[in-house]
């Protein structure tokens, strides 16, 4: 492919001074109003956080949600909002990084690392973006099941001819994938409103479970899922994905348009990260409230907690919502998905596939597995399956978080927009600290501890 025109950003001492644009069909082709309200300027930029956002309410959240809330009562609720709070400050570094260089995260790499390391890194983020895929491909396919009675091998096949819708909306516009991912967002958060009011949890139960506890490491089994639920809320794939989408934002090249444009990100995707705190904590929650000490402790599967809702709850809208926002959730996510594959590829290998084919091979590569343990195992084995794939993603994660602090704390590429001391004294402590608990966990497996 041509190079493109330098990306905005230039004078940053890159190692290669031009580079291909960013998702190019989209680059800089919405609007930013240069003397505005302060309102409105933040409205300009509202919609990257929120595509960000989705990832972390996937389905594959649901099943870590549900074994962890299921099993532990409310005492991972501090591990969700932990992890969320790493995501705010992870995500405001990939936006920042993507406006104040004009790459992505997987341009930087490639820019910045030798062929070998590029190639390596990228067939990792390749690995946990089809993990995520994965997620979202069994979510689907349980939330058709449990609606209509679709049979689960079946919904998996169809979750393929969801590149259409993916192509339609960004065909009309960005400003119209933001809309629908917003819309499906408030359906979620509504069903799981409901849910909450019909689980009537207890409050104080809920507030302290927010407050961290030793158990956490001491429990093996706690332990492995409070990694899942890492995995399953700081996404790797979604450093890359924030890094991009934000350019798609028309702002200048000078330093005051820039430092704007990084400010209002920031709040776009600190906003949104807020829903998904909600939506994450509330899945828990409603599992704690529901499953927790009344004989069903050992829940871990979507399709039975669908199924003991509505005794449980007393009411068959229980369930209903549930799997209506099971099936907004898997959807959702595959916006995000397919953007974050054409972004990796691109980005660490300059390789452009048209996008209902790069979205095939990625869908593809997600249900063949799905597919085989669907044969081998039956519907018992999808339960097991998202939970390992999100323990997966968050394996991952450090390949993606090392670069991000190191690319974004170093002056002679950031120039001024390099992260202030206070963020890179904060990222550095989470980047070790995702690292170690992988690593403990993996120690843990290794001595059968898990």
């Amino acid at each position: 492919m041509p190079q493109a025109a330098a990306p905005r950003g230039g004078g940053v001492p890159w190692r290669h001074e031009r580079s291909t644009l960013s998702l190019p069909e989209v680059h800089g082709t919405i609007p930013v109003p240069v003397t505005a309200s302060f309102w409105r300027k933040l409205f300009a930029f509202a919609g990257p956080g929120y595509l960000v956002a989705v990832g972390y309410m996937d389905p594959g959240n649901w099943a870590s949600d549900i074994a962890g809330g299921a099993r532990f009562g409310y005492a991972l609720l501090s591990m969700i909002m932990l992890s969320n709070l790493m995501a705010i400050l992870l995500q405001a570094l990939s936006a920042r990084l993507g406006i104040a260089s004009g790459r992505d995260l997987a341009q930087a790499c490639r820019d910045a690392y030798s062929r070998p390391v590029t190639i390596g890194l990228w067939l990792l983020c390749e690995i946990a973006i089809a993990a995520c895929d994965l997620a979202e491909v069994l979510g689907a396919a349980i939330a058709l099941n449990l609606l209509f009675g679709i049979p689960l091998l079946f919904g998996v096949c169809l979750t393929a001819l969801d590149v259409i819708i993916v192509l339609s909306m960004q065909h009309r516009g960005f400003r119209y994938v933001e809309a629908l991912v917003v819309l499906l967002i408030l359906g979620i958060a509504g069903c799981f409103a409901v849910e909450l009011w019909l689980a009537k949890p207890p409050l104080g139960e809920v507030a302290r479970g927010f407050l961290p506890t030793l158990e956490i490491a001491r429990n093996p089994e706690m332990l492995y899922i409070a990694i899942a639920i890492l995995g399953a809320t700081v996404m790797p794939h979604n450093l890359y994905l924030h890094s991009s989408i934000v350019q798609t934002r028309k702002y200048t090249d000078s330093d005051e348009s820039r430092r704007d444009a990084i400010r209002f990100a920031t709040i776009d995707s600190t906003i949104a990260l807020m829903s998904a705190l909600f939506i994450n904590a509330a899945i828990l929650i409603v599992a704690a409230g529901v499953f927790h000490g009344t004989g069903y402790d050992q829940i871990a599967d979507i399709s039975d907690a669908y199924k003991t809702l509505t005794p449980l709850l007393g009411t068959a809208a229980a369930s209903t919502l549930f799997a209506v926002a099971l099936l907004l959730s898997g959807q959702n996510s595959t916006l995000t998905g397919t953007l974050a594959g054409q972004i990796v590829m691109e980005g660490f290998l300059s390789i452009r596939l048209r996008p209902w084919l790069r979205r095939l091979v990625t869908r593809l590569i997600a249900i063949i597995p799905a597919i085989v343990v669907l044969v081998i195992y039956g519907d018992a084995g999808t339960g097991p399956l998202l939970l390992l794939s999100q323990v997966i993603l968050s394996l991952q994660l450090p390949f993606a978080v090392f670069p991000l602090i190191m690319f974004t704390g170093d002056r002679a590429k950031m120039g001024k927009f390099v992260a202030p001391f206070w963020m890179r004294a904060i990222a550095w402590p989470i980047a070790f600290f995702i690292a170690g608990l992988n690593a403990w966990m993996l120690w843990q497996m290794m001595t059968g501890g898990v």
